[in-house]
């Protein structure tokens, strides 16, 4: 596979603008040692480049576009539409966001804007175009990073009056949305479109804003909001194609963030790049997940746009990185498929609530500074790296799906309990994987299936139109599903398929499910399996009944003590199995071991580690990356006995330990 880039760019959000000039020429030095080649640049300029309506004011950005080509920077562009101007909201107060509890912003802060207002879009996109005209045709310009970090809502008039128009193009009647609604229920039956009024906590949202009356509006009202703010980012993009026809273009993404369906963004963006903060006590598989999800939304590497080199500033706990923590973080962000490393922020600020936010350069102006080796240490790393791993690519046996219609769905739905939420649920079965180096793909709804062995599908609540029919393909072909409770109850529009749980999926999973039991946070019961295994298990239980499917476990308490809990049924020349409640790791374990162990699918080496390995793929080799995240030493595994480190350039000797954060690459022929 081609790169996106001709190597892998390293270095980060830059704000000159913030500091007198004296100190660039300072700066040029300093990343120059530290092997940084690119810088992201003009991501919240918006104010200094247009200072009022009619005038434009570039001389500052000229200056520090031509000091960074010069340098033979690659530089990520942005167009700084990502906060506006104080004159803009004086004039036009339309363009600021009507908040979920119906208030009115002031100017302040970012992500400020209502998508939906025609002069926040007039003034952007001219913006845009401004910005495309000027440095279009600058090579050393290599991305272009449209406003940033997209997110949030807006319940403005103006918002209002395009859902309507939005809903008209999706129903086409308003009997239709009564229907999809169920408008029927509390008589919330509409007659016109000027009756129908936003979710929020003026109307049928409640006032935690997570749950709704009506989920059929409030999971519309995500998709159409999702779909807004994606209109902003695709009118920029389009205008800058106008003036620069093959640079990619793309806007920084957050992981498994809530408000925006990054599947249908991804097909809109030509790289996908994201945004990594885990906390102090992420798990490491999280974090593995989160990229495997960023490369999954185009099944191709991605860019890390932003990272901290030692600590964050915005969490409850901001904790440094430790000694090796931010390479071996950065490398296992390479190994799930990054071709870039980039930081926020390359000179930590003097003010403003980032001030604290880490940064390659410290309030101490110099290098003399543990972060600034370290950063210097993987810069050197990842130029050699350049030469190996740009173009190689990840693949897998095992696919999970995630969807944010589901995600919507899923945690606005009023019972049975409040302590379900999908990404943790998600993460649950990922872990498994992670724990066995079995490479993982993260994918729509709407995939095709048939690329993978395994198809895991964890509370997938809502079965959207045509995924029945594709999982039941996947199925009868030959391939192993999983999925769980809380499955199969609801179509597109949150309306519980009639004919007993889990709907769709009933044929295939061979069960009914009668009943589900809510267990309150203090309650468990327990799984036991057919060989005698004993789990534990809490949150939800499925009450339910064999029609085809082999009970692989039973419940050992509570009024359907012995009734399946844990079933397997074949369907055509495939298996599905269901799980019926939320078990411990050891429960989820030893189902996957089964699925796994029937789908024929392999790790990414045979020898069992407690070290996290995993490989991309090039044209004529393999590149293996190991990395210890545990809190004690672990030998390398004996298949790279004898290989070279890339990173060191040492043999791998038998008996070799690796020490917490420590990371090896290894390449092997196809």
């Amino acid at each position: 596979m081609k790169s996106t880039f001709s190597r892998i760019l390293y270095g980060g959000d830059y704000n000159p603008n913030q500091w007198p000039k004296e100190i660039w020429e300072k700066d040029m030095e300093y990343f120059k040692d530290a092997r940084i080649n690119s810088a992201t640049i003009n991501v919240f300029s918006w104010a200094k480049i247009q200072p009022s309506e009619e005038e434009y004011y570039f001389d500052e950005l000229d200056e520090i576009v031509e000091m960074l080509s010069k340098e033979n920077y690659d530089i990520v562009l942005a167009t700084s539409t990502g906060a506006m101007p104080a004159w803009l909201y004086k004039k036009y107060p339309e363009v600021a966001r009507t908040d979920y509890e119906g208030r009115h912003h002031k100017f302040g802060q970012r992500h400020n804007a209502c998508p939906n207002s025609p002069v926040f879009q007039k003034y952007a996109k001219a913006l845009a175009e401004q910005l495309a005209k000027r440095y279009g045709d600058n090579e050393h310009v290599k991305c272009w990073h449209i406003s940033n970090e997209y997110g949030g809502e807006c319940y403005c008039e103006n918002c209002e009056k395009a859902f309507r128009v939005w809903l008209k193009n999706k129903y086409g009647t308003i009997e239709a949305v009564n229907k999809a609604w169920n408008l029927e229920f509390w008589g919330h039956t509409v007659y016109d479109w000027d009756e129908i009024v936003l979710p929020n906590v003026l109307g049928d949202g409640m006032e935690n804003g997570k749950d709704t009356a009506f989920a059929g509006l409030s999971v519309d009202y995500r998709r159409f909001m999702s779909e807004s703010m994606l209109n902003n980012y695709k009118m920029e993009r389009d205008v800058i194609r106008q003036y620069d026809k093959e640079t990619p273009i793309t806007t920084n993404l957050m992981g498994t963030y809530k408000l925006l369906d990054y599947f249908k963004w991804a097909k809109e963006m030509d790289i996908v790049s994201w945004d990594n903060y885990p906390a102090y006590n992420t798990p490491w598989s999280l974090t593995a997940m989160t990229h495997d999800l960023m490369r999954g939304l185009k099944d191709s590497p991605f860019m890390l746009m932003e990272q901290t080199p030692s600590q964050q500033n915005w969490q409850p706990y901001n904790s440094l990185k430790k000694p090796g923590q931010m390479r071996a973080q950065s490398l296992q962000t390479v190994a799930h498929g990054a071709d870039t490393i980039q930081f926020f922020q390359l000179r930590r600020s003097v003010g403003g609530c980032e001030k604290f936010h880490g940064a390659v350069i410290g309030h101490v102006g110099t290098t003399d500074t543990r972060v600034f080796r370290e950063v210097k240490q993987l810069g050197e790393e990842l130029e050699r790296l350049s030469a190996f791993t740009l173009g190689s690519v990840n693949k897998a046996e095992v696919g999970i799906v995630f969807d944010w219609d589901n995600y919507w769905a899923l945690e606005y739905t009023s019972g049975p309990t409040q302590d379900l939420t999908y990404v943790e649920q998600i993460h649950q079965y990922y872990k498994f994987f992670y724990d066995k180096n079995i490479s993982v793909n993260m994918i729509p709804f709407d995939a095709d299936f048939s690329k993978y062995k395994v198809v895991v599908a964890p509370v997938l609540y809502m079965v959207k139109e045509g995924m029945k029919e594709a999982l039941e393909k996947f199925v009868e072909n030959g391939g192993v599903l999983i999925t769980t409770f809380m499955s199969g109850l609801v179509d597109q529009s949150d309306n519980v398929y009639l004919g007993g749980y889990p709907g769709p999926l009933r044929e295939m999973a061979g069960v009914w499910v009668e009943e589900i039991d809510a267990l309150a946070p203090e309650q468990m019961n327990t799984v036991t399996f057919a060989d005698g295994t004993e789990v534990s298990c809490n949150l939800l239980c499925d009450v339910m009944h064999l029609e085809g499917a082999e009970c692989l476990a039973t419940y050992a308490t509570d009024f359907y003590a012995g009734t399946p809990a844990v079933t397997k049924n074949q369907f055509g020349k495939g298996y599905t199995y269901y799980v019926g409640t939320n078990m411990n790791g050891n429960g989820i374990a030893k189902v996957l071991d089964m699925a796994v162990a029937q789908a024929g699918v392999s790790s990414v080496i045979q020898e069992e580690t407690e070290l996290e390995v995993t490989c991309r793929k090039a044209d004529d080799c393999t590149y293996y990356f190991v990395v210890n995240f545990k809190d004690k030493e672990i030998e390398v595994p004996s298949c790279f006995v004898g290989c070279t480190d890339l990173l060191t350039g040492e043999v791998a000797v038998s008996g070799k330990m690796m020490k917490k954060y420590d990371v090896m690459i290894f390449s092997m022929p196809n």
